[in-house]
């Protein structure tokens, strides 16, 4: 009996999965679990031993502040307009290059590269582009921008972030989406051809449905990718306050860093890195909720 459980699939799947649930439990949810004990108390970073438990005042108060939700606003703008767009965008990328084109494995080299280049090189890159003056700038005044320095104009500060998040991370969502193209069956669209679909009902009827798995999970990194944005905003906030200009780019990640780290207020931070998993929690399910039911 032992021999039969010892070499089923069953504990054989498990033996390699203990390795990551080790790790898991270690790296993330122990963390988790005391930041959710901490949330509850009133501690400070340089004095742990002396936290004493307050109940929901942390909360409380992270509720009535409105740097808070203006923080969350701003989180939810960039993942509300980078996500749609770098989805499509890599969706579109992974179909051109899965054409038989030449030198497409330099063209999926060429679009990868941002994701995997450091994200402070990245942005000090586009501060230098996005500079007043620069060809850049002048391009987007065509267009109806004001021709200013954007990281470092209130107005133009958040969409700044957004468009170097698409930049840098439209080459792993092509690399996802190119390798589920390439096991969507050939005989589907030889079928659809004999049928008298166009290509764009091909696309509509067959890619897009085929690809439905891929796009939960490109979209599902990238939100929490998107929530969890720090690098971007601490590269162009290093000659000020975190947030900056004038709190513009603040998130949530920059509220906890803010509070938690830099006042030491562990306790208040915990509180808002509770409310932070939460609010990726609901729009997990809600983006699978209306992936499913387009399906």
């Amino acid at each position: 009996m032992f021999r039969k459980a010892r070499d089923s699939d069953f504990v054989v799947g498990w033996l390699f999965c203990l390795p990551f649930l080790a790790l898991w439990a270690w790296w993330f949810f122990y963390p988790f679990l005391q930041s959710f004990v901490r949330s509850f108390q009133d501690a400070n970073f340089a004095q742990l031993d002396a936290a004493k438990f307050i109940g929901l005042d942390n909360y409380v108060t992270i509720l009535q502040d409105k740097a808070f939700y203006r923080a969350v606003l701003h989180s939810l703008e960039i993942v509300v307009i980078a996500v749609p767009v770098q989805t499509l965008l890599g969706l579109l990328m992974a179909i051109l290059v899965n054409r038989k084109i030449k030198g497409k494995g330099l063209f999926r080299t060429l679009f990868f590269i941002p994701y995997i280049t450091s994200t402070i090189a990245v942005t000090t890159v586009f501060m230098m582009l996005f500079k007043q003056g620069t060809f850049v700038t002048e391009f987007f005044g065509l267009f109806g921008f004001r021709n200013v320095t954007w990281f470092a104009d209130t107005h133009y500060a958040l969409l700044f972030v957004v468009i170097l998040f698409i930049f840098q991370q439209v080459g792993f969502s092509m690399i996802v989406y190119l390798s589920g193209l390439q096991e969507v069956p050939r005989d589907l669209y030889e079928a659809g051809q004999i049928d008298g679909a166009s290509r764009l009902a091909q696309f509509r009827y067959i890619t897009v449905p085929s690809l439905k798995p891929i796009t939960f999970f490109i979209v599902s990194v990238a939100t929490i990718l998107g929530f969890q944005i720090y690098d971007q905003i601490a590269a162009i906030s290093r000659y000020g306050a975190l947030g900056s200009p004038a709190g513009a780019t603040s998130t949530v990640v920059t509220y906890f860093y803010q509070n938690g780290i830099r006042y030491m207020n562990i306790g208040y931070g915990s509180a808002a890195v509770v409310l932070f998993f939460i609010i990726i929690m609901i729009i997990t399910f809600l983006q699978k909720k209306l992936l499913d039911d387009k399906g």
